[in-house]
């Protein structure tokens, strides 16, 4: 025992120490030597960082610095919540979830390592994990505190009943956002429709309070947010079905089913984000093909009539994640008209190539980028050619230069010139490459292919076998012509580093292509004037936030930026709204004839019906008929019998390509001996 205590020593160290100690401690307090002693080991664990030594963060210059402080918050949060789920009892793990959550704020790299390790194996009890945190009870809580006053009512949760041609009975779940009590609800007729976002298979309208409630004290307008069935419980195509089901109730109790009075049809406007974004768009190609295919069945059936807009925020339009971007996707992105609202995403691609070959030099990435210049040409020597003549003779003639001789066969063959610059200018090269931004946002911080691939999977289910190739209802990209070029406004709202950013760029010019092929259609067809110009602006407007990713309207308690697109979308309802309200009540002049305005995309024309004209139709889509019988004065129709006969005999045509059937018919029926109600004449 004495031994031990020998080699036990002073309970306050070895001497050298214990001076040390109680000179210290006359100079520091306990309180400073905590955190010095704190502020040493931080050192000593990131001295390559401090001093510079350390390999860069790849993406600390991809984002924002505001957009890069949030994504650290929510990969605590996600690493937290991650650690605790398994924990049994709810009390305990919502406050285990909060207390790792408050570790991995410090220690960030272990955030990193326990997120990236979870989303290699990724379930969808992770994702609902994930992005169900906002409803737990102590960042609820902390969300509310953030949160401005924005309404005096809270949600209210309503059940939507199927219509009656739907082959599900079952009501549909939704959140009616209104800013008023029940019974104003009777004096509005516009309804905002809108499908959240979750990955198809996490989070209801309730976590996305921030953005509803924002859009209900803004507009002071119901919205209805609808609560579908999340896969894998519910696969592919129920949730589209579902929200299907929801417009149609809305337009056949004409907003009954939500407390309007029902008086008249009310004006819809859609907006989806991110997996909402895809149901969204889903949704108006239903719409616009049970239209079609009803005419087609019975032309005297009303068809469903489309939104009057459509708000998209970071979509995810394309089930397909591919590598490449093809000819005919980069023809998109590449046009002239929008090409300086898509520099930095041509720009980016660009990157992709050069930062793996630093030390070469390459031209800059501008409109010249698919047409380089051609090289810089030594400076030409002259070169002295004699002619025979000149050889024989004693008197020396003057010399003939090159130039001289190219400029002589130019001015004799104006044809050969042509064919040496043509051949002189730079081809284009097929072999350069361009990465799809799924993969060259492979590391997002929000969203990564892991991800993706889950969700997909979850999506379809494990029965489904759908074509990616051509199903246009899953992946709406898609999507043909034909109805591309009867959709409604749409609006577009996304981070230029989002990984989904490629299909809203894809998708707009798609648009914009069908809008404008269409209006060269009807401007050919004499449907509008010649000196008519196409505004993309009518039918198309994408927002490109630089710097930032995927779901910055998620946690706006995080990144107050996120507020101010919040309310852009808003300022974007009004527009659509005004602009329905000025197509139904366009205004009158004197006369009692529409007047031309140029914000409407829809133009009204009124001619004179005669019985020879082709262009006798009211509107582009509906044509008069009138019978040979009219009731004449001295030879001349009557106005108000011929005004009487328009209105009975107006026949509303399913599209252009009935108008143009009409059309040849009543042209060629003369030729072949028909007369105006089909007989053969004799």
């Amino acid at each position: 025992m004495q031994l031990l205590m020998r080699f036990s020593g002073n309970n306050h160290g070895p001497p050298i120490l214990r001076n040390i100690s109680v000179l210290l401690s006359k100079r520091i307090t306990a309180w400073q030597t905590l955190v010095i002693t704190l502020l040493w080991l931080y050192i000593a664990r990131n001295f390559a960082k401090i001093v510079g030594l350390e390999s860069p963060e790849p993406l600390a210059n991809l984002y924002t610095r505001s957009y890069f402080r949030a994504t650290w918050v929510t990969t605590a949060l996600d690493a937290g919540f991650w650690t605790a789920m398994k924990i049994r009892r709810k009390w305990l793990r919502d406050l285990a979830s909060i207390v790792f959550t408050l570790y991995y704020l410090i220690a960030a790299e272990q955030a990193d390592e326990k997120v990236r390790k979870v989303r290699g194996l990724l379930t969808v009890d992770h994702l609902r994990v994930s992005w169900h945190k906002g409803t737990t009870p102590y960042l609820s809580l902390l969300q509310k505190a953030l949160r401005p006053k924005l309404t005096r009512y809270p949600p209210r949760a309503l059940r939507i009943p199927r219509p009656t041609e739907s082959s599900y009975k079952a009501p549909i779940n939704a959140w009616l956002y209104f800013d008023g009590p029940l019974s104003t609800l009777k004096n509005h007729t516009k309804v905002v429709l809108d499908v959240p976002g979750g990955g198809f298979v996490a989070m209801t309208p309730r976590h996305h309070d921030e953005k509803l409630l924002a859009w209900s004290g803004k507009l002071e307008l119901p919205i209805l947010s609808i609560d579908y069935g999340k896969a894998p419980e519910h696969p592919y195509p129920y949730a589209l079905n579902e929200c299907y089901d929801v417009y149609h109730t809305l337009i056949a109790t004409r907003g009954r089913c939500i407390g309007l009075s029902g008086n008249s049809t009310p004006r819809i406007l859609m907006s989806g984000d991110s997996a909402g974004g895809n149901i969204a768009t889903s949704v108006v190609l239903m719409i616009l093909q049970s239209a079609s295919n009803d005419a087609q069945r019975d032309p005297d059936k009303e068809p469903l009539p489309p939104p009057e807009g459509l708000i998209l925020i970071y979509p995810g339009l394309d089930m397909n994640i591919g590598n490449w971007m093809s000819d005919e996707q980069m023809a998109l992105i590449q046009d002239r008209r929008t090409r300086k609202r898509n520099r930095n995403i041509l720009r980016r691609k660009s990157e992709d190539y050069y930062k793996l070959t630093p030390a070469t030099p390459h031209h800059s990435d501008n409109e010249d980028d698919f047409f380089p210049s051609p090289p810089l040409r030594p400076k030409q020597s002259v070169e002295v050619v004699m002619t025979p003549e000149a050889a024989n003779t004693e008197t020396p003639l003057q010399p003939i230069t090159r130039a001289e001789i190219d400029l002589a066969s130019e001015q004799s063959s104006m044809e050969s010139k042509g064919t040496k610059l043509a051949s002189s200018k730079p081809k284009l090269l097929k072999t350069r490459l361009a990465m799809s931004s799924m993969i060259s946002y492979f590391n997002d911080r929000i969203l990564t292919p892991e991800m993706m691939r889950a969700m997909i999977i979850l999506y379809v289910g494990p029965h489904a076998r759908p074509d990616f190739s051509t199903d246009f209802l899953l992946s709406p990209l898609l999507a043909p012509e034909s109805l591309l070029s009867q959709f409604p406004k749409t609006y577009f709202l996304t981070g230029e580093r989002d990984p989904l950013v490629d299909d809203t760029v894809i998708f707009a010019g798609r648009l914009r292509q069908a809008k404008y092929n269409t209006f060269v259609q009807r401007k050919e067809l004499g449907l509008l004037k010649s000196k008519a110009e196409f505004d993309e602006r009518e039918h198309v407007e994408v927002v490109l936030v630089p710097g930032i990713s995927h779901g910055f309207l998620q946690f706006v308690s995080v990144f107050p930026e996120g507020w101010k697109h919040i309310f852009r979308c808003a300022k974007w309802m009004e527009e659509v709204f005004e602009q329905s309200e000025a197509r139904a009540n366009p205004p009158i002049s004197i006369n009692g004839r529409a007047e031309k305005d140029s914000d409407l995309a829809r133009r009204h024309h009124r001619r004179v019906p005669t019985q020879e004209s082709s262009g006798d139709e009211d509107r582009p889509l509906e044509m008069s008929s009138l019978r040979s019988g009219s009731s004449r004065r001295n030879g001349k129709p009557r106005k108000l019998d011929v005004a009487r006969e328009r209105n009975k005999s107006l026949v509303s045509l399913a599209s252009e390509d009935d108008l143009l059937g009409r059309r040849m018919k009543g042209l060629a029926g003369g030729l072949m001996g028909m007369s105006r109600d089909g007989t053969e004449s004799p």
